[in-house]
């Protein structure tokens, strides 16, 4: 399967069958190269994802200046320390999970739900993480 059908049918699918969608989504490496993304997914800057890693390495780096994804800010929320980022703005967000090679990206924005986006990004990251991926 390539790396495209993971993000157009495992990340912007149809969510628990009620129509609804995540609004833009990305599987990128660790070393910021994109793997597959979603047409609406924004073009980030490498800094922004230098940044994602240092909190996944050092929990906590992105909570006072916020989490950055083409200059859109943020605000860091809960998540998994060293596996999960979650961030909000407004009535959207987004949910980022690290696989051993991998960010799995997934943004949102009303009516889809935070719950939903996590469940969506975190199931195929924990695949793609029992994969060895």
């Amino acid at each position: 399967m390539s790396w495209q059908t993971y993000v157009d049918e495992h990340l912007m699918c149809d969510i628990d069958g009620q129509g609804q969608h995540l609004s833009a989504a990305a599987i990128i490496g660790h070393d910021g190269s994109v793997w597959a993304q979603s047409s609406t997914f924004p073009q980030c800057k490498p800094n922004e994802i230098a940044d994602i890693m240092k909190d996944f390495d050092e929990p906590g780096h992105l909570a006072p200046t916020g989490l950055h994804l083409a200059s859109t800010k943020y605000m860091v929320i809960q998540g998994e320390p060293g596996a999960v980022i979650r961030g909000k703005k407004g009535s959207g967000g987004i949910t980022i999970k690290k696989t051993g090679q991998a960010l799995v990206f997934g943004l949102y924005e009303e009516p889809v739900t935070p719950g939903q986006c996590n469940m969506v990004v975190e199931r195929l990251g924990d695949y793609l993480a029992d994969q060895g991926l």
